[in-house]
């Protein structure tokens, strides 16, 4: 039987990340995405991950988590490879950091891809300062990076100090030994240090991609900014017609090293956005940016083939939880599932059902909107059960440990308006991370799973103000569920490709950031005040309500030709798809395949 030569003699992709082990956000879901896609499965890339090691997070065999195998951990003293321990001792040694290698699992629960890509994860609480600071010096030198000015975090530190002995592994563990061999892909700002210490190898074996997630330095400007997306994005399309840049509008970055370092990105080899508005938004902050290489790699979105059955049983789960909550079971069942900051523009749904439930009430059609989002950590079965007993959790919060957090009870402030007012639509806040009885009460269908939410939803709301792609927000399409998102999603420009803007019913793409008003100049548009922007949201929010009335099925025929048609398009999103035709291209470009050698 023949095999491959050993894998320190492939092409590598080796992947810096906060989330090499655990999922924790968007970049874990773009992972597991992508290296479990059939494509990228049968490219045989060699995949490393590599990312920090908190020593607090388990121990022993437990260190790459429940579907890691740990083959060396300098600091547990376990050896099961004792070449590959012997060669990244010597990194150990030299940085004084602690290290974990190993493998994890990673399953894709829509395709059942599964891949065990090699981990590395560094501990460099008690890294050589000397070296440390050599290399701080060295982002002085090189590209201005001032790390002074960023001695107050700990998250810069962690992530310059990871840095050399990231390379240093990838040479231990024999990703580097030929020219081009090694592409290292930079996951958001954590992973720009180790791009930018490529610098100073000498092997000519690195390549380099920073994989732009968002800008960093943009999110914060739009959630800030009384205008949000409709002030921001007006603004650059203006600034960039007139040569201007982002420190030209919004006054001068360099105090936010995530800023400083994601401008430094334009030394890497290649800069892949995530959507047409990360491109922009990238080419916004400066002219160097203005002359990068900057390819759009849009992610990828589930597409799974279901029955109208299984759709339909994943609804009524809902809808029985829904009555367990309310007293009466729902016609319809609308979800909204993400993180609790501003970009996610909560609000904007409420201002959505404000209009469509007087259209509800003349048709006598009623709905529930599950919203789980949260700002905290999970909430433990015990913690639920006494507020579940206590004030009616979720259906009742109260502003005290452990439910509502600060960000949190803001929102349910609205909720709790719309509410009031709303006879045939209630809003059903669920500050919580999981989806089952043990985590979500008692009410809960005791079969209930996270999956339901996906397959069940009649429409998923993802308004957002800021979204560089917005995964979460197309889930529900490839299950028959409309999907309501900004313009501004990263997600839109895939969706125009696709469709040539003639959306399907399953589609309602909202526009927040066009205004009827006679805006013109860029002060025009900075001008914008809070009660400028609701009151063009009211409106925009009117015509999406309008547009989502007309696309709820009525009838199982509907029911199908949504379900139908969102597979369809879903397919064509999927993470194959994308792997295909967007990643693994750039990373060809960079290091081209090799002819395959083949051994008895």
């Amino acid at each position: 039987m023949s095999h491959l030569l050993p894998s320190s003699q492939a092409r590598t992709v080796a992947h810096i990340t906060h989330e090499a082990v655990y999922k924790v956000g968007g970049i874990g879901a773009v992972l597991e995405g992508l290296l479990t896609s059939e494509p990228y499965r049968t490219s045989q890339l060699r995949t490393i991950l590599i990312g920090p090691l908190f020593p607090s997070e388990g121990g022993g065999e437990s260190r790459l988590g429940e579907c890691g195998e740990v083959l060396y951990s300098s600091i547990d003293g376990l050896v099961r490879q004792p070449q590959v321990a012997e060669a990244l001792a010597h990194v150990r040694r030299e940085f004084h950091v602690e290290i974990v290698y190993g493998h994890v699992a990673i399953n894709n629960s829509h395709n059942a891809g599964r891949v065990t890509p090699e981990v590395v994860l560094i501990d460099v609480s008690r890294m050589d300062l000397r070296k440390a600071n050599e290399f701080k010096a060295g982002l002085w030198e090189a590209f201005g990076i001032d790390s002074l000015k960023y001695e107050h975090s700990w998250e810069y530190d962690l992530y310059v100090k990871l840095a050399q002995p990231a390379l240093a592994a990838l040479h231990a563990l024999g990703a580097a030994a030929r020219p081009r061999q090694c592409v290292i892909v930079a996951h958001e700002w954590m992973g720009l240090p180790t791009v930018l210490a490529t610098r100073w190898d000498e092997s000519g074996a690195f390549r380099t991609i920073f994989h732009a997630h968002e800008v960093a330095t943009v999110r914060p400007i739009v959630e800030h900014h009384p205008g949000h997306d409709l002030t921001f994005y007006n603004v650059l399309e203006d600034a960039l017609a007139h040569g201007r840049y982002l420190d030209d509008v919004f006054g001068p970055q360099d105090h936010y090293y995530r800023h400083v370092l994601v401008k430094a990105a334009a030394n890497c080899d290649k800069i892949l956005a995530v959507g047409d508005y990360v491109e922009r938004e990238l080419r916004f902050l400066g002219p160097e940016m203005a002359e990068a290489d900057i390819e759009i790699a849009y992610n990828g979105i589930p597409a799974e083939r279901i029955t109208l059955e299984q759709h339909q049983e994943s609804r009524d789960r809902l809808r029985a939880y829904a009555q367990s909550l309310l007293g009466d079971r729902p016609d319809y069942v609308f979800t909204h599932v993400t993180r609790n900051i501003t970009s996610k523009g909560l609000w904007r749904d409420l201002r959505v059902l404000e209009h469509l439930e007087p259209m509800f009430r003349r048709q006598g059609k009623s709905a529930v909107l599950f919203v789980l989002s949260t700002e905290m950590p999970q909430r433990g079965p015990e913690e639920v059960a006494r507020m579940e007993q206590e004030w009616g959790w979720p259906l009742a919060h109260r502003e005290k440990d452990p439910d509502l957090s600060y960000g949190e009870a803001i929102y349910y402030t609205g909720v709790q308006q719309l509410n009031a007012r709303s006879r045939q639509i209630k809003v059903v806040f669920v500050n919580q991370f999981g989806w089952s009885r043990d985590l979500c009460g008692r009410l809960m269908p005791a079969d209930m799973a996270l999956l339901d939410v996906r397959r069940g939803s009649d429409v998923e709301f993802g308004q957002s103000v800021y979204e560089p792609f917005g995964i979460a927000h197309l889930e529900p399409l490839t299950y028959g569920g409309i999907c309501v998102v900004s313009r501004v999603c990263g997600c839109t420009g895939l969706l125009q490709r696709l469709t040539g803007g003639v959306y399907p019913p399953n589609l309602i793409v909202a526009e927040y950031d066009k205004s009827r008003l006679e805006y013109r100049t860029e002060r025009d548009w900075l001008a914008i005040s809070r009660r400028d922007r609701h009151e063009h949201e009211v409106r925009v929010a009117a015509d999406v309500a309008a547009r989502l009335m007309d696309a709820l099925p009525t009838d199982e025929e509907s029911a199908r030709s949504l379900l139908e048609r969102g597979y369809q398009l879903a397919s064509k999103m999927s993470w194959d798809v994308v792997a295909r035709g967007f990643f693994l291209p750039a990373i060809d470009s960079l290091c081209p395949p090799w002819p395959q050698i083949r051994v008895a």
